[in-house]
Parts: structure tokens; sequence; C-alpha cells
């Protein structure tokens, strides 16, 4: 199951990826604002972080104007490996090296066919474990 949430800045971005995950019939729940009206992006990453750490099956995919604000939230959560990724390639290296289970989106700073690609290449890759797991199992203070 993939886990949506965003603040005042990403519905636009949202509705294009649920657009897609509806297309492609991939599960999804939306835990974020649908308006423009302002909001604070820790209750959604709290949301959708919530969602993820219960299920290790899910993912999560967060959405902001820069990214930085709500990853930082993401990333206060134990067992939460939160990326801001801006191209496809970070998205699958995020996933392939760091085992990320939240894809942070900037909504500012990429265009929505851009942020289809981005989510399509997280979702697609996976953990290659090996040389990567003792450093991921290090994140965790």
């Amino acid at each position: 199951m993939l886990i949506i949430g965003n603040d005042h800045a990403g519905p636009s971005l949202k509705f294009k990826l649920i657009d897609w995950l509806s297309d492609n019939n991939i599960e999804f729940v939306n835990k974020g604002t649908d308006t423009v009206d302002s909001v604070d992006y820790p209750d959604f990453a709290k949301a959708v972080c919530g969602e993820v750490l219960e299920n290790s099956k899910n993912l999560g995919v967060l959405i902001c104007g820069s990214g930085n604000g709500i990853a930082m939230a993401a990333n206060k959560h134990k067992g939460i490996r939160a990326a801001i990724c801006w191209n496809a390639e970070l998205a699958a290296l995020a996933r392939q090296h760091n085992n990320a289970n939240v894809l942070v989106l900037p909504a500012r700073f990429i265009e929505e066919q851009q942020g289809v690609e981005i989510l399509k290449s997280f979702l697609e890759s996976k953990f290659e474990g090996g040389r990567h797991e003792n450093r991921v199992n290090k994140i965790d203070c």
C-alpha cells in the first residue's frame, strides 16, 4: 500500500500521482490536504510515517514545497528513511542503496509528469542489501 501525504504546496502534484496510481491499479491512501489552504507539514509527515511503520510492506510519499521540512519531520520517526528526490535516478538509488521507505517530492521544483516518473522509479526499485545493509542498519540512533 502506498500512503500519500502533502501540505498546501502539493495537492496538484498529488492528484497527478493519484491519477497515475489509479490507472495502474496501485492501492493508495490519501493522508494529505486537498486544498492550497495553509497547513502544517509535520502533521502530514506524522500521519504517513505512522502508516508506513504499521506495516513494513507500506511505502510513503510526502510532498511539500521544497521537500526539506516534510523530510526533516518524517526522518524524526525511528524506522523511517525518507529521501528527497528530484529525478528518477535519485529515487532508484534511494531504494537500492538506502532502503528508503518514504519518497519526498519537492512540488515547487519539479514538473508534475516528472513527479510521476520519480514515483514510478521509486516503486520499481528494490533494496540491494549486501554492502548497503550494514550502513542502513546504522541509520537509527
